[in-house]
């Protein structure tokens, strides 16, 4: 496959590092940057070509008409548009171009924008909202991901002293009977795929997979039954991703976003949809005015700026303040161990989210709802077994997985089901798919 990246910055960098794990794909990027062309010409083996990415002399040098994916993601919203519609009228066969204003992302828009040329578009910001709520619906939950609408959920939990399954044999704690499986664990730097002699430890960070109606279950087994439902969320700056997760908060959160640009505040009072939002004028890294605005009865704290080490720090000062549950903006990649490892609770990393949603793309059809788990450095996808795949002949045992990747669940005709490994995985089921150092390519042919 002929994957052409134009923008070699935070977000570009980032997913041809994850796209290079694949020694199989043909990667170029472009970007008019020397500097940064020469660093990731020494950090990844793909070709870096340095010129400008609307140059059409440039397209043709590169091949864009032979593209299989051609992905824009410069800082620059007008290059990236401009980019993919002259890939698109040079030959390249999928478009996708990052944006940084809402507009473009409106479903309406889609029709107009592919006439253009292009065929789908990235927003970061409300990838991110979408993982920010998430988080806050759950306090006690780091991470939740939705298989098929909800029939089946993924549950990252960083486990304490009340944990009722420490230190016990996985077979004997989660067998196959009990209503949920670990399917992944994150210890220290390490990342575990565990078998059943594999055990929980205290502070790891667990991934359970499970179905909706129990949920409460692995609730009170991880001992996180005193967690305060979030009904209070304080926002820590006002840029558009605190604007997007406002507008997807569920109507029974109260929400206080602090915005030390009085002229962004005036603005925020415009945009926001009216739920009871209140903004307030003020530097949150102030602790008298945290107080002053009520920090102690907030059950959910969230770090929004365009500084990691600020949102890192506000969010231990929340912690230290009594907030249990907090959320940071962490874009340096450098710091998403250390801000785990000062037990900072949700981290959200923009570009990790848009390029897990751009390899999506280069998936078949049968792959969807593709995550990057940062903190496990693993992947998770959902894919449809396709009819005579190799998926389906053979019980789970003896399909013979690469090592690193496990199935945490199926979902048959909307109905969601752990599996064994004498489950047998029929046409039509949507099955999900941990991988930690292994080629989601790999595990993909198992069902076409």
């Amino acid at each position: 496959m002929k994957i052409i990246i134009a923008g070699a910055q935070a977000v570009g960098t980032y997913l041809a590092t994850l796209l290079s794990r694949n020694s199989t794909e043909d990667i170029t990027i472009i970007d008019d940057n020397a500097e940064a062309i020469e660093s990731i010409s020494q950090e990844l083996d793909l070709l870096a070509i340095e010129a400008s990415p609307i140059s059409m002399k440039a397209l043709r040098t590169i091949n864009a008409d032979e593209a299989d994916l051609f992905i824009a993601v410069t800082n620059d919203q007008e290059i990236n548009m401009c980019a993919c519609a002259l890939a698109k009228g040079l030959g390249a066969k999928q478009t996708v171009a990052k944006v940084e204003d809402y507009e473009y992302a409106q479903p309406k828009n889609a029709e107009p924008l592919k006439k253009m040329g292009i065929d789908s578009v990235i927003y970061p910001e409300m990838l991110a909202a979408h993982d920010i709520i998430n988080g806050l619906k759950m306090s006690w939950v780091r991470q939740r991901w939705d298989v098929h609408d909800g029939a089946l959920v993924m549950l990252g939990i960083k486990l304490r002293e009340n944990c009722l399954i420490l230190n016990r044999p996985l077979k004997e704690v989660c067998g196959a009977n009990e209503p949920y499986h670990v399917v992944a664990i994150k210890r220290g730097n390490e990342t575990i795929i565990p078998g059943g002699n594999d055990y929980l430890e205290l502070y790891d960070m667990a991934y359970f997979m499970t179905t909706k109606d129990y949920i409460p279950y692995v609730r009170k087994m991880v001992g996180k039954e005193d967690y305060t439902d979030v009904s209070h969320v304080m926002i820590m700056g006002g840029g558009k991703c605190a604007l997007r997760t406002v507008h997807k908060m569920p109507e029974y959160m109260r929400t206080k976003i602090i915005e030390i640009d009085p002229q962004r505040c005036e603005k925020l009072n415009d945009l926001l949809p009216g739920k009871g939002e209140l903004v307030i004028n003020g530097d949150a890294r102030d602790t008298s005015l945290l107080l002053e605005e009520g920090i102690r009865n907030t059950q959910a704290f969230v770090a929004l700026t365009g500084n990691s080490e600020t949102n890192i720090l506000a969010c231990l000062t929340a912690k230290r303040m009594g907030v249990r549950k907090t959320v940071a903006v962490v874009e340096n990649v450098d710091y998403i161990d250390m801000a785990e490892s000062l037990d900072i609770g949700t981290i959200i990393n923009k570009k990790a989210i848009a390029a897990a949603h751009i390899y999506e793309m280069m998936l078949e059809g049968n792959a969807t709802n593709v995550r990057f788990l940062m903190q496990a450095k693993a992947d998770v996808a959902e894919f449809t077994a396709q009819p005579k795949s190799a998926i389906t002949k053979k019980k789970i045992f003896e399909l013979s997985l690469p090592k690193g990747c496990t199935i945490g669940g199926l979902v048959r005709k909307g109905e969601g089901m752990l599996v064994t490994g004498g489950t047998q995985i029929q046409a039509g089921d949507i099955v999900v798919v941990f991988c930690h150092n292994t080629d989601m390519k790999r595990i993909e042919k198992l069902f076409n």
